[in-house]
């Protein structure tokens, strides 16, 4: 999620990479959240798909001179989930669970990004409760735009993935949900306030 940038006013011919540049200026970009969205899908009974979101999500993504110099971060809140079905998301976060009051939050941190053009591979830290572990992300880069009337533009990005359950201690339920969640996400981020001056 995190893209080889340069500065916008830079000519392509200076930005001293070998990659492909990107339009995204240096600095850091705040999440659009009625935009962006945190999705997963889980087998259930091994014959079909249970799916669900995250409603609160923060991130943010800091675009460096270069991929090694950018990173993204980004908070969930586990009491958002959202399956589409109240009883069974309290279920979820009941104690013999998800056990959400020992694990509020699900937290990303990237460590290495590589790509470039519109595919991208972010690989990062995972930590769910008091586990951490590493997982990749493909990445794909949807463009840089405008929205009327405001003067920011945005930048969108979809990304997946996948984490094994157990990898975080999350082993209830075997045999009724799958080991695997894959993971969906669609963001978008507001590019920095132009300084005046």
């Amino acid at each position: 999620m995190t893209l080889e940038a340069t500065d916008t006013n830079v000519p392509a011919s200076s930005a001293g990479s070998a990659a492909p540049a990107l339009p995204l200026a240096v600095g850091v970009w705040e999440i659009e959240p009625l935009h962006s969205a945190v999705n997963f899908s889980i087998r259930h009974l091994g014959i079909s798909k249970v799916r669900g979101r995250f409603a609160d999500v923060r991130a943010e993504l800091v675009v460096g001179e270069s991929a090694g110099t950018s990173s993204v971060t980004a908070t969930i809140a586990l009491a958002s989930i959202d399956t589409g079905n109240k009883d069974r998301d309290a279920h979820v976060l009941a104690s013999d669970l998800l056990d959400v009051e020992k694990r509020p939050t699900m937290a990303f941190r990237s460590t290495r990004i590589e790509g470039a053009g519109e595919e991208w591979s972010m690989a990062g830290e995972l930590t769910i409760g008091d586990v951490t572990r590493p997982v990749t992300l493909d990445v794909e880069f949807g463009g840089l735009e405008g929205f009327p009337g405001q003067e920011r533009r945005h930048a969108g990005f979809e990304a997946s993935g996948e984490i094994r359950r157990s990898d975080f201690g999350l082993d209830f339920a075997p045999g009724l949900l799958g080991e695997v969640v894959k993971i969906q996400l669609d963001m978008q981020f507001l590019e920095p306030v132009a300084e005046q001056g």
